[in-house]
């Protein structure tokens, strides 16, 4: 037992010595997270600190465990750790956003690529300069293995601490702060869990690349369950592609998702049965890559076709952008297997690598300008086709349709979320410039398209049932607060708190409903909006009226309701949906 202890201390020694950049930067996520999990004392500014404090520490477990393993291959291990943190540092101020609500699209695209590029990095960076197919492999087969036995040894070992904090608390009557149970679990999984890591390649590079025996139950699971689904799979898309030929008609988006995913499993079992191929006696795996790489050429030109289906129907976004990069990735990886004799499985990270790091950074093709740029295009081209613009400007008199308009709002919303308003103000004059700026700048639920007077709301039919829209409208936004004693304007109300005589009032709208909070009461507002939607219930489109009010008594109060506009909502039959457009103003007094 004794022994046994010196063991695991000797080797718990050895990965602090080895690994001591990464553990740190471990270490500090994890309190990083820690300090964020259940804590509302700290300021938006603090919480926005450590969380980019966090995400880059995350970031940082990787890229540094990559960079500690190219050091053994390579020597200066201090300089490639000091390196790493520098760009760590970097990417904290400049690649983060510094407040928490400016994480949106771009944000998280940057942050998901990061962490991607990090791991294709672990994968072949001590492998750069180094051609040994066979080490290559055995060095990412013993990884994989590791991260698989570290995701076991973790589940069991924060289970078996959370349930000894229950135990004791219970037994003990400690009345412990739940918060303990959050915080421990952020700190095994992300602390604990790393040391556990490092703790199956405690003997670095040399241990990982080391020849091992090919496990029997992966080729059973590659040979027997994976391959037939593929195979499953080619055939069902196969099929899919002849009644395209067949009918004639466009392939559905979707199915490039399911090429993608076909595609990339494909090559994933090619690379988990790789030493296989030299053995006579399994000459099916040389068969089967040859098979495979040639049978994906056809799905890959239906996967063009579908991707190019919607980018020319509706330009670029991210995720346009990066399922035809795959595309072409793909392609580059069918064409080097099939016809390069030297073709060796390190490629496939090192171009993916590559692929991805040019769709962050290269200039103008980067999947942010591309899909800025296309989405311009096509907002140009909705508001000419409709013959919006007079002098540059939106004329939002003009008669629109329902669809082009939403289409309209949709790239709005796009190209607000990547900082492009300075962009769309130039569609508008001052007055309209302010009030869009100042609904965009308070992150308020705005559609432009709420701005437009005269849309056309056409009838869908589909299944014998009709879809109509109904905007009721205030023709002004004038009010008077003579018999009130104060006034309160609500720009979102959907979350917003007041107060008056020290009661504490909330509102809350949401699609078919609009509830007032009143000292922990709860007062249903929803009659009285329906109320005045049932008045123009024979109606759709747009319906104008000298004023949008209600009065409701609430306590010792009277509180009178003024709204600049409803729109209501029926699809197929369904109930009625509303939400209550932009501002609220209340008048309040006492009875």
């Amino acid at each position: 037992m004794k022994s046994k202890f010196k063991e695991i201390l000797s080797s718990a020694t050895n990965v602090v010595q080895n690994y001591a950049f990464v553990l740190l930067i471990a270490l500090l996520a994890a309190i990083s997270f820690t300090i964020l999990v259940d804590n509302n004392s700290l300021t938006e500014e603090s919480k926005n600190i450590f969380t980019r404090f966090g995400l880059c520490s995350l970031l940082g477990i990787s890229l540094l465990f990559a960079l500690n393993t190219l050091s053994e291959r390579i020597g200066k291990k201090f300089l490639l750790n000091i390196s790493g943190i520098v760009f760590l540092a970097l990417y904290f101020q400049f690649f983060l956003p510094h407040h928490n609500d400016d994480f949106g699209t771009v944000e998280v695209v940057i942050l998901v690529l990061s962490f991607i590029l990090s791991h294709l990095l672990v994968s072949f960076l001590a492998f750069f300069e180094k051609n040994n197919e066979n080490q290559f492999w055995q060095y990412n087969k013993n990884l994989f293995i590791n991260v698989v036995l570290t995701g076991i040894f973790t589940t069991v070992l924060v289970g078996g601490i959370m349930l000894a904090i229950t135990a004791v608390d219970n037994l003990f009557d400690l009345d412990l702060d739940n918060k303990i149970y959050p915080r421990t679990f952020v700190m095994l999984a992300i602390f604990g869990s790393c040391f556990i890591f490092l703790l199956f390649n405690e003997d670095g590079l040399k241990a990982l690349e080391k020849d091992g025996n090919y496990p029997d139950i992966l080729k059973f699971f590659v040979q027997f369950v994976l391959i037939p689904l593929l195979i499953i799979y080619a055939i069902i898309l196969y099929l899919y592609g002849a009644k395209i030929l067949f009918k004639w008609d466009l392939p559905r988006g979707w199915v490039s998702y399911l090429i993608l995913a076909y595609s990339l499993v494909g090559i994933l079992a090619l690379l988990l049965v790789f030493p296989l191929k030299e053995i006579a006696a399994k000459s099916w795996v040389k068969g089967f890559s040859k098979i495979f790489y040639f049978a994906l050429l056809p799905l890959l030109v239906l996967l063009f076709v579908a991707i190019f289906t919607r980018i020319l129907e509706y330009g670029f976004t991210e995720n346009r952008y990066y399922v035809l990069l795959l595309a072409i990735w793909l392609t580059v990886v069918v064409l080097y297997f099939s016809f390069w004799k030297k073709a060796n499985i390190k490629f496939i990270p090192v171009s993916l690598f590559a692929f991805g790091l040019f769709s962050l950074i290269f200039p103008y093709f980067n999947t942010f300008s591309v899909a800025k740029n296309s989405q311009k295009i096509e907002l140009q081209e909705i508001l000419v086709k409709n013959n919006l613009l007079e002098n540059g400007k939106i004329n939002l008199n003009k008669r629109i349709n329902n669809s082009d308009a939403n289409e309209i709002s949709e790239k709005f919303d796009f190209l607000k979320e990547r900082n492009e308003l300075n962009y769309l103000k130039k569609y508008f004059n001052e007055s309209e410039t302010k009030k869009i700026a100042f609904f965009y700048q308070k992150r308020i639920n705005f559609k432009i398209k709420e701005e437009f007077k005269n849309v056309k709301y056409s009838k869908d039919i589909k299944n014998g049932e009709k879809y109509t829209q109904l905007n009721i409208r205030a023709n002004s936004f004038n009010y008077s607060i003579k018999g009130y004693d104060q006034i309160i304007k609500i720009y979102n109300y959907d979350n917003e708190n007041f107060s008056y005589e020290g009661n504490t009032f909330s509102l809350k709208g949401f699609n078919g409903g609009l509830t007032l909070y009143f000292n922990g009461n709860t007062i249903d507002l929803s009659p009285e909006v329906q109320k005045i939607i049932n008045t123009y219930k024979n109606q759709q489109g747009e319906v104008y009226t000298d004023q949008i009010s209600f009065v409701k008594q609430v306590g010792n109060y009277e509180l009178k309701f003024l709204l600049e506009g409803i729109s209501k909502n029926q699809y197929r039959g369904e109930r009625d949906t509303y939400y209550i457009s932009n501002d609220v103003i209340i008048l309040i007094k006492k009875k």
